[in-house]
């Protein structure tokens, strides 16, 4: 189907369209589920939901290079080109606003500056912890500040705004940070570059030493159901980490690259990517996958089975939309909806929240 941009009627030749397996929308309604990912490259925040008929209700907002997104049905953390945003669902059960059962409101905006943020967590204090990808860290927000630091990958001398290890991948554990993804161990500027094909590798954010080496642009780690999966995405697998004998287990082939990863149930929810035409991503193994198995890279979403690793639905755009970045799985939400900042309709969206008691200092 094809998707208007900003929600608003279709052009007269769409820019992009998306198309869907044949069972993929019984599945969003069985599991009770909707998705939401992000395209930096087109800079678009995506929901994948029901309409009413069961058919699939796409639904998109325009932000500035939008990338990292964590999300828990009620709150949405977005990371954009120089902003980290919380957007708040106004609605409450059972109420909806056109036809949609969530409405999230950007409520914060943190100015960061360009951090080339990419995931995204909440630890125990409710902070948002992200990874600050151009200066190799975790960190949170602050008030006064671009970013408060939190952790370094240990092999960095310092903190410098040079992108040397492209740090991206970032999994929770309880509400404290455990596990980080980088694509190379380099202490120079732009230096991972040159370690896409083997350099990669898992850190262990707690004990500050790696766990897993020889990954290629790996993405996207997440502990669920007791193991740490990931995307080896220069292979394009999908897999876990048997940590006792740190190896790389692969699960499924990805036909793309692969960079986005989210969990519901019995199934893993992954994003795909076509390769730009420039030097990242040439002569990884994906490549050589891809010719071997006479596949062509593909941009959208894979529900894989973890009980059997084969692709049991999909979903694909076609048009402007190449690249993908982060996708989220929202429980219990059937059509969800945001608002964004390119129409006044975000000027009339009015909540008021509960009586609070003044204190003094009020008085």
């Amino acid at each position: 189907m094809s998707s208007p941009p900003e929600g608003g009627s279709l052009p007269a030749e769409p820019i992009f369209e998306v198309f869907s397996s044949r069972h993929f929308t019984g599945w969003l309604a069985e599991a009770r589920l909707s998705l939401a990912f992000t395209t930096y490259q087109a800079g678009k925040l995506f929901f994948l939901g029901l309409n009413r008929d069961g058919r699939l209700s796409v639904f998109n907002r325009t932000l500035s290079r939008c990338m990292g997104l964590w999300g828990d049905g009620q709150t949405l953390y977005l990371s954009t080109l120089f902003q980290l945003w919380r957007f708040e669902n106004s609605l409450g059960p059972k109420e909806t606003y056109r036809g949609y059962d969530r409405l999230y409101v950007p409520r914060v905006g943190w100015t960061t500056g360009d951090l080339d943020i990419h995931d995204i967590g909440v630890d125990r204090r409710g902070r948002p912890v992200f990874v600050n990808t151009l200066f190799g860290c975790l960190a949170t927000v602050s008030e006064r500040h671009s970013f408060v630091p939190l952790w370094k990958a240990p092999f960095l001398s310092k903190l410098a705004a040079e992108d040397r290890c492209h740090l991206n991948g970032l999994a929770m554990e309880e509400g404290v940070p455990r596990y980080v993804t980088v694509v190379g161990r380099s202490d120079v500027a732009d230096g991972w570059r040159e370690h896409r094909a083997g350099g990669g590798s898992v850190i262990d954010v707690q004990q500050n030493e790696g766990v897993l080496e020889e990954l290629s642009m790996p993405h996207s780690p997440r502990l669920y159901r007791g193991k740490l999966w990931l995307l080896d995405s220069g292979r394009g697998q999908f897999g876990y980490v048997d940590l006792d004998r740190g190896v790389f287990e692969p699960v499924a082939f990805c036909a793309g690259y692969a960079r986005e990863l989210a969990f519901h149930g019995d199934y893993a929810v992954v994003g795909l990517s076509r390769p730009r035409e420039n030097r990242t991503f040439q002569g990884l193994g994906l490549e050589a996958a891809l010719v071997a198995k006479k596949a062509e890279a593909r941009t959208g979403v894979l529900v894989i089975d973890l009980r059997t690793g084969d692709t049991v639905h999909w979903v694909r755009l076609s048009g402007v939309i190449a690249e993908l970045y982060d996708v989220v799985a929202l429980p219990g939400v059937e059509r969800p909806m945001a608002l964004g900042f390119r129409n006044d309709e975000v000027q009339r969206m009015i909540s008021v929240g509960p009586w609070a008691t003044m204190g003094e200092e009020d008085k």
